[in-house]
């Protein structure tokens, strides 16, 4: 069954519910979030529409931190449903900073925490937009046998355990190699909060509760995405191209200065190729390496695989991989990922130089700064053609333009670059799992055992495919953002020098208010941002 765009959106329900307290928001969501309920009177208790519902979209208005930041509650990954396993991929992909909650009391050795963090640190990471983890401990204001104590003894343990809870969690991640592989010890932050000292205050200060840092946290990512920087921002390139196509005293050194342009775009466009064409080959150097290492140690991978626990418990637990395309999640384990685990060598070949090139939290930017250098010298230009200012302040925003388009593209496509590895061996295995999944009865388990070893073992060139596949979409990226880096120069150029002023208005007066805003708002980032926890 397939439906419309108009009834799609007709199909979304929208509530405004009337309630005095979280616990009663809460419970007005329960049906549409989970599958039963301990409410077993009245009618509404009866009516739940998980897992039929996608999402559940709360709007909490007139909140200072959340105006553009989306907060996303996901549950662990590895949903036994392929399609709602799929829509987690996508949305923590997407996501700028991970908070993992937990209770303090457990932080350190909280293992489903840990594991949530380890088995997606390369889908946020390398494969995704997260440039920071909070590792959030709540409940730290609750202590056992505290009532004979007084509020400074009660205050003084509450500090000294958040401090062992902090240091005993940062412990814990150094441990975490396969965390630490996409991750830097400065991306990870340490918080221990109470929601009720933060509100009473009995025994700590508000900024002792760390529920300021967080919200501070949140504010500045507010900060970051405003429509106000694209709104002024966009008034400030359109008047002072108006502005600067009435002007006078440029026409004899319009040749002059698109000359120059041109000639800069030439040696800017050549950096950025040298750039690419140099990631390029670093990335083949690695995928090389990584196809040697995956054709000498694929029998072995299998083998522990194919072969660990006692027969009679795996054969179903191999049943329900090969039936999954190679992916399952027991209800009380770890991920099982055959795809990622025969993918392994590739990307750990590739890990650390995908990183260094696509790194979400670097300063310089992606293809080691190569696109934020990118600049065609408008101020040092202005200085020498004063009549021209306008139009080289025209060209500057539209440079600044471009080149948040470009982030976003490149946000969005490394990770297709990235998922391609293992995208790639999952594509070729799925003909060798559906055979497997075929078998039933008597001596299943080792049928299927070598159906799985017979595919690999005949489809082993799919190693070099899923190299191959990676650096064609690499080739794609780098060929995009050239191409869009040259087209919109050439055009902004164009537009700047080439514009009638004859019927345009005066807007001098209107340019000077907008231009002091934007100098106010200047260096803020076009992006916006999003958090899950």
């Amino acid at each position: 069954m397939s439906f419309s765009p108009a009834q799609k959106e007709q199909n979304r329900k929208r509530e405004t519910p009337n309630v005095s307290g979280a616990n009663e928001l809460s419970a007005k969501f329960v049906k549409y979030t989970r599958s039963d309920s301990k409410q077993e009177e009245g009618n509404e208790g009866k009516k739940w529409f998980w897992p039929l519902v996608k999402c559940v979209t709360v709007r909490v208005p007139n909140n200072p931190f959340l105006q553009h930041v989306t907060l996303v509650d996901l549950p662990g990954n590895g949903d036994c449903n392929k399609s709602r396993d799929q829509m987690w991929k996508g949305i923590v992909g997407d996501c700028s900073t991970v908070w993992i909650v937990t209770e303090i009391n457990r932080a350190a050795s909280e293992k489903e925490a840990w594991e949530i963090l380890e088995s997606v640190s390369s889908l946020i990471g390398n494969g995704g937009e997260c440039q920071q983890i909070h590792f959030i401990c709540n409940k730290s204001d609750v202590l056992d046998d505290s009532d004979d104590l007084s509020s400074a003894d009660i205050h003084d343990r509450i500090v000294k355990r958040n401090l062992q809870a902090k240091d005993g969690v940062r412990k814990a991640f150094n441990k975490r190699s396969k965390i630490k592989k996409h991750f830097t010890d400065d991306s990870f932050k340490v918080f221990t909060v109470s929601s009720k000292e933060f509100l009473k205050g009995k025994h700590l200060s508000p900024e002792e509760t760390e529920i300021t840092k967080l919200q501070g946290f949140l504010q500045e990512l507010n900060d970051c995405h405003s429509e106000t920087v694209n709104y002024v921002s966009g008034a400030h390139r359109i008047l002072s191209l108006i502005q600067g196509a009435n002007s006078r005293g440029v026409g004899d050194k319009k040749g002059r200065i698109c000359a120059k342009l041109e000639r800069i775009t030439i040696l800017q466009l050549d950096n950025v190729r040298k750039e690419m064409e140099k990631t390029s080959l670093a990335f083949e150097k690695c995928l090389a390496d990584g196809v040697e290492k995956s054709k000498r140690s694929y029998g072995e991978k299998l083998k522990n695989f194919l072969y660990q626990g006692r027969n009679s418990g795996f054969c179903g637990v191999l049943k329900q991989v090969v039936e999954n395309g190679g992916v399952y999640k027991p209800k009380n384990g770890k991920l099982i990922n055959l795809n990622m685990k025969l993918a392994s060598c590739l990307t750990d070949s590739i890990g650390e130089e995908f990183k260094k090139t696509f790194l979400n939290d670097s300063e310089c930017g992606a293809f080691n700064g190569v696109i934020k250098t990118f600049s065609l010298n408008t101020d040092s230009l202005i200085e020498k053609y004063k009549n021209a200012e306008l139009q080289l302040r025209f060209l500057k925003t539209e440079e600044e333009k471009m080149k948040a388009k470009l982030n976003r593209i490149i946000r969005k496509q490394k990770k297709r670059v990235y998922s391609s590895l293992t995208e790639t061996i999952e594509n070729i295995m799925e003909e060798g799992y559906k055979k497997a999944a075929e078998f039933r009865g008597e001596g299943m388990l080792y049928c299927m055992r070598e159906t799985i070893k017979n595919h690999v073992h005949s489809k082993k060139d799919m190693f070099e495919q899923a190299k191959n596949t990676m650096l064609e979409k690499l080739h794609d990226l780098t060929e995009n953002i050239r191409e869009i880096l040259e087209k919109t120069t050439k055009e902004s150029i164009k537009c700047s020098f080439k514009t009638d002023g004859s019927l345009l208005p005066d807007v001098s007066t209107e340019l000077d208010m907008v231009k002091k805003h934007y100098d106010q708002l200047a260096g803020t980032p076009d992006d916006e941002v999003s958090l899950t926890g």
